[in-house]
């Protein structure tokens, strides 16, 4: 299950979607985020659902993969669904005991269920065709003018990018941590609740004091390389917005490098 999360990693490619500002790619992400919460209709999820399937034709991403990454949500999905059934209002198909399943609910719980998938999508594909450091820029550049009232800017997008880059390798350590438990006896998937999270104890203990390390070896490397924050800082890349062709009847803002 640990190695289906696929949130903060990026595999290199050479698709459109790959080449995109970072920038251009956050501001779509917000307006898809913003029109999929704003959409009731079924013509509205009917031209979303269809953004999507072009976003991953055009990123060539596998629905494989896809699927692979919705799958440490599943339960979240599946509950989110079960509450809508039961817990909404309307024409009512099937009543037994205190169970009540209504028409509107079916609808809910079906359109819930398709805005979550597109949304864990959505989110996914930024993080699958984006570096952490590309994105880590341009999230820099768009909260550029918030520096003039003082926000820090700078080391906010560098934590998200430190976070970024180390969920993937959380991930590995939870899963060595977890196989060497298993190798002690440890049961982690069998048993009550209640048996099953007092199992997580000998795991959380050892990944909390390994991820201190890490910041701890973390820090001191950025002291020794003298980091102060932003101010003075040059980047290797430099983006900038440029509109070129990839084919006749297509053109886009793609990332490039000075």
């Amino acid at each position: 299950m640990l190695k289906d999360i696929t949130l903060g990693q990026y595999f290199p490619g050479d698709t459109i979607v790959h080449r995109l500002d970072p920038r251009t790619k956050l501001i779509l992400v917000v307006l898809f985020i913003t029109a999929l919460f704003s959409a009731y209709s079924y013509v509205s999820y009917a031209v979303m659902l269809a953004v999507v399937f072009i976003c991953v034709a055009l990123s060539k991403v596998r629905v494989k993969t896809i699927l692979k990454g919705l799958k440490p949500i599943l339960f979240i999905i599946i509950f989110t669904a079960v509450v809508n059934v039961f817990f909404t209002d309307g024409r009512v198909l099937i009543k037994f005991w205190i169970i009540t399943i209504t028409l509107e609910g079916i609808v809910r719980a079906v359109f819930m269920i398709i805005r979550i998938t597109m949304l864990i999508t959505g989110t996914f594909l930024l993080t699958y065709t984006t570096s952490p450091i590309a994105l880590t820029d341009g999230l820099e550049r768009l909260l550029n003018p918030l520096k003039k009232i003082k926000v820090p800017v700078h080391e906010l997008s560098m934590i998200m990018s430190i976070a970024l880059r180390f969920i993937p390798t959380l991930i590995e350590e939870t899963d060595k941590i977890m196989s060497a438990q298993k190798a002690r006896g440890a049961d982690f998937e069998t048993g009550k609740l209640t048996d099953r999270a007092r199992a997580l104890v000998p795991l959380l203990v050892p990944l909390l004091v390994s991820a201190f390390r890490r910041a701890e070896e973390l820090g001191t490397a950025m002291e020794c390389r003298c980091y102060h924050g932003g101010e003075g800082r040059t980047r290797m890349k430099q983006l900038h917005m440029s509109q070129k062709t990839e084919s006749p009847c297509f053109s886009a803002l793609l990332f490039s490098s000075e």
